[in-house]
């Protein structure tokens, strides 16, 4: 890195406390190739407090990437590192690691713009050259009453209950973080809120809620439903001079996969995906066509690319998308719509509670509504209250697990926050959803977070929808992912059902909705390590049946080997 001068390592007596950290990512140099073609499609992630604030474009097949993307971040403690982490993309699977640095905030003179160069380490791999990636930063004193300001808005709308405090939040528990992702100009605002202790006059006594603040990965702001009809012209890649082609689509961690269409080089697909799209994340939909070959890996056709920050809400966008690094069109239908039909809140937000809100729920379900939008044929709310006696995933003998949960209704899915180092959480959430078919099956499931990896399994329960028995607070034992049999916990919710019986009957005609949704492959450290002690079984009990046959030759004990040599 290069010399910053002064350092604010030792804080004056009029430090504000809070700063504001200007961030450009400028581009990679000579970045480590991790594709069989001898490049990488790099991007790049800023966490601070193990948490990640930033997440760059993905620049494909270049290892001299440039991105000029910024980022603003507001921060509290400047003796916190930025971690910068770069990966490479792989469509499908596990994007690969490239490398890692560290900038150091202390050493970065106030309000002086600075070109940052970072070699890229990896700590498994010390000695090689992994490449570097260039910034430009500027450090500054922040805005305290920007500060002051939301934390007093999120105190008007708190409660006297206390549930949300510290003790659900992440290990940096003296901050408290809310972001907000602009598509259109690839900025994103971190605001850190401001120590409690250090401003424990004022402050100490109030409630933040986690619904104000806007955990990551809770909530969308938005739906993007895309309508795959057709391809033209596609690239043969069978000795028959045809394709069986498929698509695959992916926004975030979301991946959807089309049905494969045999023989054709025009195929016709006719389906639809819903996306949610997160304030945090990139709005650019990556798409990738392939031809399906049994017995061997599948060939790569093309891809393109929708940036959802250039097409207008609340309007259907027809797009002829040519293939890159191929031959051929993709047809799609784009609507991006505000997302209405799903909400989380927290308990003290409970809209069946609300004498108003609930009139007009039930209003909307009457049997006088009942050829009103057919496809709206119900309201389904769930309470995850807590969990208790779950599986302790860390395998590193801390005997504890960081549990969240995800509620699913076909394709509509949500999460709670993450109770850190805790075996019995508590969420206190309320979830929201539209029921387009009653025969529809709510599911739950709890993971254990887990830094840089996927999430870990921890159990599930499917419960019909039409087996509810509306605000009843019940204890479901958690399963395994097939459902076959139990698993470690239980989890507390309580359920409320409301829904219009004709609109119901008349839905149970059509077709069942479609999951679309593709699951990630994840790799478990309870099924590693529940692999590894049944090897280290088999092991031991093959060397104990050599010992014993060479014990028999060696005679040690007369009558046995007489006995083993006679059978």
């Amino acid at each position: 890195t290069d010399s910053f001068g002064t350092s604010n390592a030792d804080f004056s007596p009029g430090d504000p406390g809070i700063y504001q950290l200007d961030v450009t990512l400028r581009r990679g140099q000579n970045l480590a190739a991790r594709d069989r073609g001898g490049t990488s499609d790099p991007y790049v992630k800023f966490k601070l407090g193990g948490k990640e604030v930033f997440r760059s474009k993905t620049v494909h097949k270049n290892l001299n990437p440039v991105w000029e993307e910024k980022a603003y971040i507001l921060i509290d403690n400047l003796r916190e590192p930025l971690y910068i982490k770069v990966f490479d993309y792989d469509f499908g699977l596990q994007d690969d690691f490239i490398g890692s640095a560290f900038l150091d905030l202390t050493s970065l003179e106030l309000n002086r713009q600075t070109d940052v160069t970072l070699c890229l380490k990896d700590p498994h791999y010390p000695d090689h050259d992994l490449g570097s990636i260039l910034l430009s930063v500027l450090l500054a004193p922040g805005d305290q009453r920007e500060a002051t300001m939301l934390m007093r808005k999120s105190w008007k709308r708190s409660s006297k209950n206390n549930y949300d405090l510290l003790p659900s939040m992440p290990h940096r528990t003296g901050n408290f973080w809310q972001g907000i992702y602009c598509p259109s100009k690839c900025v994103l605002m971190i605001v850190f809120f401001v120590s409690l202790n250090k401003y424990h006059g004022t402050f100490q006594t109030q409630s933040l809620r986690l619904s104000d603040l806007h955990r990551k990965s809770q909530l969308w702001r938005g739906i993007v439903s895309v309508t795959l009809i057709e391809g033209r012209e596609l690239k043969a890649m069978d000795a028959n001079g045809l394709s069986d082609p498929y698509v695959k689509f992916r926004l975030g961690h979301q991946k959807y996969k089309s049905k494969i269409v045999p023989k054709t080089l025009n195929p016709q697909w006719r389906e639809q995906f819903d996306f949610h799209l997160y304030e945090e994340r990139g709005g650019i939909i990556d798409i990738t066509v392939w031809d399906k070959d049994v017995g061997k890996r599948d060939d790569f056709i093309g891809r393109c690319q929708v940036d959802l920050s250039t097409l207008s809400k609340e309007q259907t966008h027809k797009l002829e998308m040519p293939l890159e690094e191929g031959e051929g069109y993709l047809v799609l239908l784009v609507t991006l719509t505000a997302s209405a039909a799903v909400t989380i809140s927290d308990l003290s937000h409970n809209s069946l509670e609300d004498q108003k809100e609930r009139e007009e729920i039930l209003k909307r379900y009457s049997p006088m509504m009942m050829f009103h939008n057919i496809s709206d044929v119900g309201f389904l709310q769930v309470k995850v209250i807590r969990a208790e006696a779950l599986m302790a995933a860390d395998v590193t003998g801390k005997g504890k697990s960081d549990p969240f949960c995800v509620v699913e209704l076909n394709n509509d899915r949500l999460l709670t926050h993450t109770v850190y180092r805790n075996l019995n959480p508590e969420w206190n959430k309320i979830f929201t959803f539209n029921i387009k078919d009653i025969h529809s099956v709510l599911e739950v499931t709890v993971y254990d977070e887990d830094r840089d990896r996927s999430a870990d399994f921890l159990g599930k329960v499917a419960i019909p929808l039409l087996s509810i028995q509306n605000g009843e607070q019940k204890a479901y034992v958690l399963k395994n992912k097939q459902l076959t049999g139990p698993t470690k916990g239980v989890i507390y919710l309580e359920i409320d059902v409301i829904f219009n019986a004709v609109k119901a009957s008349i839905r149970t005609l059509m077709p069942k909705e479609q999951k679309y949704i593709e699951e990630e492959d994840r790799l478990s450290k309870q099924l590693l390590l529940r692999n590894f002690i049944r090897m280290k079984h088999c092991i031991m009990a093959l060397v104990t049946a050599v010992c014993y046959i060479s014990s028999c030759f060696d005679w040690d004990s007369p009558p046995r080997s007489l006995a083993a040599f006679l059978v």
